[in-house]
């Protein structure tokens, strides 16, 4: 098995302001570094195994997009370049390479802004009980992952650490955020997932659906933490859809059949992963970066 696996950070002159689930961000003044590793979560638990090139796919595909979406909505990156980084974080440049972006900070909007183009995950759940997704009535008789007949936006809470993301509705995130912010949040979220379908589309690939954060930023709202990876979205080849049943998927979606199968009951200490598991997940990663960026991840 790959050697390579990054599962923390400790930089020469830093040490994380915070360790989320894959990302350790370093505060640096006026601009964040964040660094994605290779850790990888299942049912928000991380697991102790990490997946080689994971976080040099998830830095490289939300370089792309942040560039390719960059005239619908702004977005907080900076570069992704280690020699335009602070000179005090280029003695750490063999562990940043390929896996950090220097980012602007921005005033976090607290609302994740979900976009489903598709019927999944937990709005399939939601809709075979009460037949609508965060109180928006949909028509009876759909099927799993039948496409939706217009896009919806299923907002939820952005919770502290260690705490559960929870689905609510529009009038909810009104009285959270007011309904001017709400309206460009929802315009926003819209614009940039029908120009990234266009492009996965063209790709051979289906965007199912999508999480964006977003910050504000001198008056301005700017799309921030991660864009349309494999761990924000949900990614199917095309050329294999089936509505009526679960997709094949861009993801960690062998980890999740593996910790399934053994009968894991999803509290920690999360089990090892086996090594057949590990290489087909990151063979996905890869695969997903491959067709969306048009070429291969670079060698590390």
């Amino acid at each position: 098995m790959a050697t390579n696996v990054l599962t923390s950070t400790n930089l020469t002159h830093f040490t994380p302001a915070h360790r989320g689930k894959v990302r350790d961000i370093y505060d640096l003044g006026d601009e964040l570094l964040i660094v994605s590793t290779d850790r990888i979560s299942a049912f928000d638990i991380v697991l102790p195994n990490g997946i080689p090139d994971k976080g040099r796919v998830l830095t490289g595909l939300s370089k792309f997009w942040f560039n390719y979406t960059q005239s619908v909505v702004d977005n907080h990156l900076i570069t992704t370049e280690v020699t335009d980084y602070p000179d005090t974080l280029h003695g750490d440049a063999e562990t940043l390479n390929g896996r950090s972006m220097l980012v602007h900070k921005a005033d976090r909007v607290d609302i994740e802004c979900v976009v489903r183009g598709y019927l999944a995950g937990s709005g399939w759940a939601s809709y075979q009980k009460t037949g609508d997704i965060c109180g928006q009535k949909l028509p009876a008789g759909l099927r799993e992952s039948d496409r939706l007949p217009e896009l919806m936006f299923t907002p939820t809470t952005k919770a502290e650490h260690g705490e559960h993301d929870e689905p609510i509705s529009i009038e909810e995130m009104q009285a959270q955020v007011g309904d001017e912010l709400t309206d460009r949040l929802i315009a926003a979220s819209f614009a940039l997932f029908t120009a990234a379908s266009q492009h996965a589309e063209n790709a051979g690939i289906i965007l199912c659906d999508t999480k964006f954060e977003f910050g504000q930023r001198n008056g301005d709202l700017i799309l921030i933490d991660e864009v349309f990876t494999p761990d924000s979205s949900r990614f199917w080849p095309a050329d294999l859809y089936e509505p009526g049943k679960p997709q094949q998927s861009f993801d960690k979606q062998f980890v999740r059949d593996y910790l399934s199968e053994i009968g894991w009951n999803k509290q920690p200490p999360a089990p090892e992963l086996p090594d057949t598991v590990i290489s087909k997940t990151g063979e996905k990663y890869r695969e997903a970066y491959r067709l969306i960026v048009g070429e291969e991840l670079p060698a590390s």
